[in-house]
C-alpha cells in the first residue's frame, strides 16, 4: 500500500486545480480520475453544450435575418461538422488539463475506480486492468453527479438520450421527446429546434422554470411558444413503448391520458450524485438521503480530513461553485484563512436564447421572507441596444432593500444577460446602492446601459 500525503478523487474543476495546486505546495499528491480530466464541464456539460448551442444560434440568426434587410433563402445544417467542432474544443481543453498536471511535480494521475476499503484508505480498480492500494491523511472528494433516469414503465425498453449521450447523435431527431424542463431540457430543446426537429417538452409542474419569478417564465414560453416549441404543462410520461416506426409515450395531462409518438427521448429529470462506488459505508462520512456527502460550511465530511467538494455535496451544481469550492480548501489548508461557502453569492446563467443570468434571491423569495422590497422590471422593447440589434425578447429586474436601496437579487433574461447580471453581482459585492447604479455613466448604446432605465422605474 503506498502512501501519499493527499488523495483527490475525481479530475473535475474542483479536483483538479486543488490536486495541482496541492502538489505545488509540497504535498506529494495522487489524483484518481475513472474517466476524462476536466469532468463534466469540459467533457460532456459547460464546453460541448455551448459549442452545439453556438452553432443552432447561428442557424437562428440566419432564419431570422429578413427584418434586418437580409434574405437567407437557403442553408444547410451540417451535424457531422457541429459535432467536429464540438469535438475539437472538448479535447483541446482536456489536453491542456492533462498537459498541467503531468508537468506539476509531486503530482501522480492514475485513470480507475476508486472506493475507500477503509477510513483513510482508498483501493482503485484500474482502467487498464488489476488494482492498486493507497492511504492518506487527507482525502478530497470530487466526483461529481451523473444523470438520474426515473422510473417510468417501459423506459429500459427504448433506446433513451440523457445529457451525455446526446451530444454524440448522429442524426437530427424528426421529432425529440424532452422529458423534463430544468436547465438542461431547455437548453437541448431550443437547440435541437433550431436546427431542424420537431421539439415537445413535458414537465410536472404548471409553468416552466418554477424556481424563477412568474413573470420570467411567461416571458420564457413565450420566447419559446415564438419558436414553435410545444410545451406540456401539469404532465407526466406513464410509460414508453418502442413501436416498429416511433417511439410511443403514454402521458397524463393534468389527469386527462394521452398518446404521442416521437421518434427520439432525451431524459433530462435531474442529476444524482456519484456516491454509490465509493463504499463511503467503509467510513464515517454521513450522505443525505439522496446519496450527496454531508459537508460542513469548510467543506469537510464528518470524517476529520475527508472532504467533499463540487456536485458531490450537493447544493449549487454549477462548475462555478465548484472551482470556488476549490478556492476555499486552497485558503484554509494551504494559506491559513477561513474561507467558507456560507452565505456567498451564487451567480448562475441559463444558456438558453436569450440568456437567463441568476444573482441572488427573486421577488418570490424575498416576499415569503417578508422583505421590504422595491421591484423594478423592464421589457427589453425599452432597451436601446435591443431595438437596434432587432432582438427585443425578454425582460430585465432586480430586486432592491426598500430601505437601504441595496440590489438583493436580479434577474436578467436577454441577449447576454449573463454577462449584465454581473454587474449586478460586483454591486452586490461592493455594496453598491440602485441610485448609484442609475446616475452612473455607462457607454452607449449598451446593454449595460439599460441598468440606468431599470433603476430610474423606481423614481417614476
Amino acid at each position: 500500500m503506498k502512501k501519499y500525503d493527499a488523495i483527490v478523487i475525481g479530475a473535475g474543476q474542483a479536483g483538479r486545480p486543488l490536486s495541482k495546486k496541492l502538489a505545488e505546495s509540497g504535498l506529494n499528491t495522487l489524483l484518481i480520475e475513472k474517466r476524462w480530466v476536466g469532468g463534466t464541464c469540459v467533457n460532456d456539460g459547460c464546453s460541448p453544450t455551448k459549442a452545439m448551442i453556438a452553432s443552432a444560434k447561428a442557424a437562428w440568426t440566419a432564419a431570422n435575418s429578413k427584418k434586418l434587410g437580409l434574405t437567407v433563402t437557403e442553408f444547410k445544417v451540417d451535424l457531422k461538422t457541429i459535432l467536429k467542432r464540438k469535438d475539437d474544443i472538448v479535447h483541446m481543453m482536456r489536453k491542456n488539463s492533462e498537459e498541467g498536471i503531468e508537468e506539476t511535480e509531486n503530482l501522480d494521475l492514475i485513470y480507475g475506480t476508486a472506493t475507500f476499503s477503509g477510513e483513510k484508505q482508498i483501493t482503485v480498480s484500474l482502467n487498464d486492468g488489476g488494482q492498486e492500494e493507497f492511504k492518506a491523511e487527507m482525502i478530497f472528494i470530487n466526483t461529481g453527479a451523473k444523470p438520474s433516469v426515473p422510473d417510468i414503465e417501459g423506459l429500459s425498453e427504448i433506446n433513451y438520450l440523457d445529457s451525455t449521450s446526446i451530444l454524440d447523435i448522429q442524426e437530427i431527431p424528426e421529432h425529440l421527446l424532452i422529458v423534463g424542463g430544468g436547465y438542461i431540457g431547455l437548453e437541448f430543446g431550443q437547440m435541437f429546434k433550431r436546427l431542424g426537429s420537431k421539439v415537445t417538452i413535458i414537465i410536472p409542474s404548471d409553468r416552466l422554470i418554477p424556481k424563477e419569478d412568474e413573470d420570467i417564465s411567461q416571458e420564457m414560453e413565450k420566447i419559446f411558444e415564438l419558436e414553435e416549441i410545444e410545451i406540456y404543462t401539469k404532465t407526466k410520461v406513464t410509460s414508453f413503448k418502442q413501436s416498429a416506426k416511433a417511439i410511443v409515450a403514454s402521458i397524463d395531462v393534468d389527469g386527462n391520458a394521452r398518446t404521442l409518438k416521437f421518434s427520439h427521448v432525451l431524459i433530462a429529470t435531474g442529476r444524482i450524485p456519484q456516491t454509490a462506488d465509493l463504499k463511503l459505508e467503509l467510513t464515517d462520512v454521513e450522505t443525505d438521503e439522496e446519496g450527496h456527502i454531508k459537508v460542513n460550511e469548510f467543506l469537510e465530511t464528518s470524517s476529520k480530513g475527508i472532504y467533499a467538494l463540487g456536485d458531490v455535496k450537493g447544493g449549487p451544481a454549477f462548475t462555478h461553485i465548484s472551482f470556488d469550492d476549490y478556492r476555499v480548501i486552497r485558503t484554509n489548508l494551504l494559506e491559513n484563512g477561513q474561507a467558507s461557502i456560507k452565505n456567498r453569492l451564487v451567480p448562475y446563467c441559463m444558456f438558453t436564447d436569450p440568456q437567463l443570468g441568476r444573482i441572488g434571491i427573486t421577488e418570490q423569495d424575498a416576499i415569503e421572507k417578508g422583505l421590504d422590497i422595491l421591484i423594478p422590471s423592464m421589457p427589453n422593447s425599452s432597451v436601446a441596444r435591443s431595438i437596434e440589434t432587432g432582438d427585443e425578447r425578454g425582460m430585465i429586474k432586480a430586486v432592491v432593500d426598500a430601505k437601504t436601496g441595496k440590489i438583493l437579487g436580479a434577474s436578467v433574461l436577454a441577449e447576454q444577460g449573463g454577462e449584465i447580471v454581473s454587474i449586478l453581482q460586483m454591486a452586490m459585492m461592493g455594496g453598491i446602492t440602485y441610485e448609484q447604479i442609475m446616475e452612473s455613466v455607462f457607454a452607449h448604446p449598451t446593454y449595460a446601459e439599460s441598468l440606468n432605465n431599470l433603476f430610474m422605474t423606481i423614481e417614476k
